[in-house]
């Protein structure tokens, strides 16, 4: 079943963090996770690894996919451009999604010795204490059936990260939140690790005929997802990706079938465990979910 892992972190000291720093709070997280396994092989020989550098155990299959929200909190303002500055004085909050459920002892078991206090995040110019660990999830099933029979519903998705859709798998982005961008991600996402009689077939075409989305707040964004090192000039370059932040609200025509409805609002629950679009491990495309009735 989807899981979601939240933490609230202190820095121990104050230090600059880039205003996207999902690809940071990423590596620290996949360093613990390597930390961990690589303490359960006992044998001390290499082993192979998976598509993030996680060293693959006959005990659990390779990752496939997590979500992660990054911090969320009151910062400082830097005199840096693009940055912002962490203060001790604060408590920072971040969330793990994990979908696959294959995939949730995992992080829990390699995420133990944050809450031990026997290892700390560790960032480029600072590191992150963990003083609280909690959990919390839902099956396939729930998130499929929780709002069955309703049928006046509109549904309230905050961007909080910048969100990147790229458009039918080319090197274009989409740029505007649009229900058959946002809810055809989402579809892929549910369908690769839902169980196969839970799988859904809604057509690009019903999600543009039977949607509409109504900007609440809204702005393009551009994000840093990754670094690599550039041997011409010797020295880190950023990858960037554009995509969009803000409020958006979507809402079904009067004559939404009744299946459709449900379908859209289980994929908008699930939203909050897999973030929206790409790069949702790097801290792009996480989402706050509010799904109501009686509003137009």
């Amino acid at each position: 079943m989807p899981h979601k892992i939240t933490m609230i972190t202190r820095p121990l000291a104050g230090f600059e963090v880039p205003s996207s720093e999902g690809h940071q709070l990423y590596s620290a997280i996949l360093g613990i996770l390597r930390d961990t396994e690589a303490g359960q092989n006992s044998s001390g020989s290499s082993l192979p690894l998976d598509g993030y550098g996680i060293p693959v155990l006959a005990s659990r299959p390779s990752l496939t996919s997590f979500s992660l929200c990054p911090l969320q909190g009151r910062f400082k303002r830097s005199l840096s451009p693009k940055r912002k500055e962490l203060d001790p004085g604060e408590r920072y909050g971040l969330a793990l999604g994990i979908t696959d459920p294959r995939e949730v002892d995992v992080f829990h078991s390699a995420l133990q010795p944050l809450l031990s206090r026997k290892k700390n995040l560790r960032l480029k110019k600072g590191e992150l204490r963990v003083e609280e660990l909690a959990g919390s999830s839902a099956s396939f099933q729930d998130l499929m059936q929780a709002l069955q029979g309703c049928k006046d519903l509109c549904i309230d998705f905050e961007f909080k990260s910048v969100t990147i859709i790229p458009y039918r798998n080319s090197k274009m982005f989409e740029m505007f939140p649009h229900r058959e961008a946002v809810f055809h991600s989402l579809l892929a996402k549910w369908n690769a690790v839902c169980p196969e009689d839970l799988r859904i077939g809604l057509e690009r075409d019903d999600l543009r005929r039977y949607i509409s989305e109504r900007p609440m707040a809204y702005e393009t964004k551009s994000a840093v997802i990754n670094t690599v090192y550039d041997r011409v000039r010797a020295q880190a370059r950023p990858i960037i990706r554009l995509g969009f932040v803000g409020s958006i609200r979507y809402a079904f025509s009067r004559d939404a079938p009744e299946e459709l409805r449900r379908q859209v609002c289980a994929l908008a629950r699930f939203a909050e465990y897999s973030g929206v679009g790409s790069s949702v491990g790097h801290g792009c495309g996480a989402v706050a979910v509010r799904i109501e009735e009686g509003k137009e």
